[in-house]
């Protein structure tokens, strides 16, 4: 019960965007393994990230390093979140809900109006976005990108 009273005091501490990892991107990981150097390290914090929401409450109130009013364009970092959130990615896709889910939406850039129907979308078309059990990130990203500029709504958010 102490550990996690100290993770909810830690992640209410207003962190700035500086702490955040170039790599994994902001969240807990990145917070406690700060200066940390090589792969293990990376993947580490990535996979910390990634976990238990921790980077989404990061984004929505600001804290944990993570600055929810900026916008991703570059293709490398989405396929780098949707890499490091594979398993949490699918499963939140298959349910049409789930914090890595409305986490992806929002480094896709896709408008609080448009998220709901972003998740069903995708949804749906779940098995034309993780086509096997071997599936990469950047295919996956690339599938993604095929669902979207098939719906009217959502053509506007596809990647160029």
């Amino acid at each position: 019960m102490k550990k996690l009273f100290a993770v909810a005091a830690i992640s209410l501490l207003p962190f700035g965007n500086a702490m955040a990892d170039q790599d994994i991107g902001c969240g807990l990981g990145s917070m406690l393994l700060e200066g940390q150097k090589g792969k293990p390290m990376k993947i580490l914090g990535a996979t910390l990230n990634g976990t238990s929401g921790n980077q989404t409450f990061g984004i929505t109130f600001g804290t944990l390093g993570c600055d929810g009013s900026g916008e991703i364009t570059s293709t490398e970092k989405l396929a780098m979140y949707i890499d490091a959130n594979m398993d949490t990615l699918a499963r939140d896709m298959a349910r049409g809900e789930g914090d890595s889910l409305a986490t992806l939406s929002e480094v896709w850039g896709i408008q609080e109006a448009d998220k709901a129907h972003f998740a069903a979308v995708v949804q749906s078309e779940f098995a034309n976005v993780f086509t096997s059990t071997d599936v990469t990130s950047d295919e996956v990203l690339n599938n993604i990108n095929g669902v979207i500029a098939n719906d009217a709504s959502l053509a506007g958010y596809v990647l160029s």
